[in-house]
């Protein structure tokens, strides 16, 4: 049955899914509400589940959020119609009834799976300096490594929150043993880990690389965010904001087996990542156009690379200019935020919705096939004056990536 609805779904949008929303919320977050979440809605899946800070794009890659986790929570759902009634399938199953058909036989062959997903995360104030586990310290608790990436996009950035700056890494000249103190004083207090960071002011329109093993602590301006189809990570700070991480969090990538090892805990730490002198030349990103901007403006376009140092995945940022069509082609398939804007791409109607109920459906998230992708989407641009602007994230090893 669910083979014939994801059947179903891509034949009707000729190669193009219509994604369902997907919220997730965080026990340990404030909301930055600025992601498009009706204002009574933050709070609907009851306070102990915390606020909805993040919503997921294109994801085949459950939740980790303890034992009251949602059934389906952090999966997106496809949706289609075929006038008389609404059908669902999970993207994750549609991905392994279609295989090669949906993401590509290079990505199937490879991983026999949708290898990546984004996401908005929305938090009032910054998180916890933690860390995300490469393959093989991930591999230890039967999950995979976690590299990510951020781009702060200007639409949903109109202010920046508490704190926007973000700690990156290690400061040049700190010994392990000056870390494993703030981790042995987990329990007490403030830790005081990120007396041994650097912080970064955040600007809208640009993004940062954070490679699985960075310590790294995001700051408070809403984000997107690429990343490996993974939700491993551990906290290392534990107290932000005035609020106290709890220290399950400290061990939460580690095997039980070695739960109390703080060497473990220093092991995940990639050491010649965290202290890199040029953490601002290796790690930060400016948008980079795809080809000649001018030739992309006489052709009724403007797109960017904005999330580019990963193989794992990658993103771009596309504009289609006021009145405008045009046909853009890719050589891999992709998922799809809008952020402006309102035409039409394919066969869909495509919106940006101001407010959005929980569980209400919207015509801002799809997914393209790579064949759809290949062959070309032709967006329409049906106003004389707002852009279309779309975030766009691809698989590994994208081929039109060449910088």
């Amino acid at each position: 049955m669910n083979m014939s609805i994801a059947e179903k779904a891509l034949a009707q949008g000729n190669g193009i899914l219509r994604l369902v929303p997907t919220w997730v919320p965080r026990s340990f977050c404030v909301p930055g509400r600025r992601i498009k979440l009706h204002p009574d809605d933050y709070y609907v899946l009851g306070g102990e589940r915390g606020g909805i800070d993040e919503r997921w794009f294109s994801s085949t890659t459950p939740a980790e959020n303890g034992p009251l986790t949602g059934e389906h929570e952090g999966l997106s759902f496809i949706v289609t119609n075929d006038g008389e009634k609404e059908e669902r399938v999970l993207l994750k199953d549609a991905v392994e009834s279609l295989k090669g058909d949906l993401i590509g036989e290079r990505l199937w062959n490879e991983y026999q799976a949708w290898p990546m997903y984004s996401k908005f995360f929305d938090n009032m104030g910054p998180l916890p300096h933690h860390i995300h586990h490469n393959d093989e310290k991930a591999a230890l608790i039967g999950q995979k490594g976690k590299p990510e990436a951020y781009y702060f996009p200007p639409q949903l950035n109109n202010h920046g929150g508490d704190f926007p700056y973000t700690f990156m890494g290690i400061s040049p000249g700190t010994s392990r043993e000056q870390i494993k103190e703030c981790l042995m004083n987990f329990t007490k207090g403030d830790n005081k880990i990120t007396s041994y960071s650097q912080a970064y002011r955040l600007d809208p329109g640009t993004g940062w690389d954070v490679p699985p093993g960075l310590l790294h602590a995001p700051g408070s301006m809403c984000t997107y965010e690429p990343q490996k189809a993974s939700d491993v990570f551990a906290m290392y700070q534990s107290l932000v904001n005035e609020a106290i991480i709890p220290e399950e969090l400290l061990w939460k990538g580690t095997p039980e087996e070695s739960k109390g090892d703080y060497e473990q805990l220093l092991d995940v730490i990639d050491w010649e990542l965290n202290l890199d002198p040029n953490m601002m030349e290796n790690r930060f990103m400016k948008p980079k156009p795809v080809k000649s901007i001018d030739e992309m403006q006489e052709e009724g376009y403007i797109e960017n690379w904005i999330c580019y140092k990963s193989s794992a995945f990658s993103a771009k940022e596309l504009t289609v200019l006021p009145g405008k069509t045009v046909t853009i082609k890719d050589s891999g398939a992709y998922g799809l935020i809008m952020m402006q804007g309102r035409g039409k791409m394919g066969v869909w109607e495509i919106e940006t919705p101001a407010l959005i109920r929980y569980g209400q459906l919207t015509n801002d998230e799809f997914f393209v096939s790579e064949k759809a992708a290949m062959e070309g989407v032709t967006i329409v641009n049906h106003s004389t004056t707002d852009p279309i602007v779309m975030l766009k994230h691809f698989g590994p090893d994208n081929p039109d990536l060449v910088l």
